[in-house]
């Protein structure tokens, strides 16, 4: 039995998303905790700065679009080529898309970049990590959904569809690897401090913070921590499970 099963030393985790908020954070706090942190986003500036902060070589920091099948797989095969494993991949990448808008209203193209992004970019990086961490026999997977994905917010119907899609997907992959020695759990935050949220219009915004008990927005450090746990060893029992952190909106 591992002496620290939250420590991450001697393990190579993916983080993509990383350049900022969630991502950021959980980045972070895998590298605080051993972990040799492999950070990817399409943000070349704030990867620069992450970089910069942990003190990461270059062959640490990837270009990714998770909105192309290929960009994802071609990150898996650089960090496996560079590395010679992944332990654990947190991926916390994705958009907002549009918000207060009426279901009739949805422009075809920005919702269907949203699920590109969120929900298929999700199918395809986990489709890319598998077979290594089968032939490994380990692996941790953590992927960040939404509460919208959950009880679903007016006005965000892309976002809401591409989240649900992202936990039902992980419901059935973690039954699939379950004997496999590989967890694969999702996180679904209310609304998180990050940059994402510019891109949410005030009105939605006002919205989701009024379902809120706890009655203010939640921290990406908080958020992290809930991540750094599904990616690392001690998570060991739960699978296809969605974790919550939404400050008490959600109690299911």
């Amino acid at each position: 039995m591992v002496s620290d099963p939250s420590s991450f030393s001697g393990q190579v985790v993916l983080v993509v998303g990383a350049a900022s908020g969630i991502g950021r954070a959980a980045a972070q706090l895998i590298s605080s905790r051993g972990g040799t942190v492999v950070i990817a986003d399409l943000d070349a500036v704030g990867l620069a700065s992450l970089q910069k902060e942990l003190g990461l070589a270059d062959k640490q920091v990837k270009s990714v679009n998770l909105g192309d099948q290929s960009s994802a797989q071609a990150l898996i095969s650089s960090v496996i080529s560079d590395h010679g494993q992944i332990d654990a991949l947190i991926n916390t990448a994705g958009v907002v898309g549009p918000t207060n808008t009426k279901v009739e209203d949805v422009e075809w193209a920005a919702f269907e970049r949203t699920v590109t992004i969120n929900l298929f970019g999700t199918v395809w990086i986990t489709q890319a990590i598998l077979p290594h961490m089968k032939e490994r026999g380990y692996g941790r997977i953590a992927h960040v959904a939404s509460i919208a994905g959950k009880e679903g917010n007016p006005g965000m119907h892309a976002y809401n569809a591409s989240k649900a899609g992202m936990i039902g997907f992980i419901k059935g992959v973690g039954k699939e690897v379950a004997a496999e020695g590989i967890t694969i759990n999702a996180l679904a935050p209310a609304v998180i401090r990050t940059p994402m949220n510019a891109d949410t219009s005030e009105e939605t915004l006002k919205y989701m913070l009024g379902r809120i008990p706890m009655g203010r927005v939640g921290e990406p450090e908080e958020a992290a921590e809930i991540l750094a746990f599904m990616a690392s060893r001690a998570c060991s029992f739960t699978t296809g499970f969605t974790f919550d952190a939404s400050g008490g909106r959600a109690t299911y």
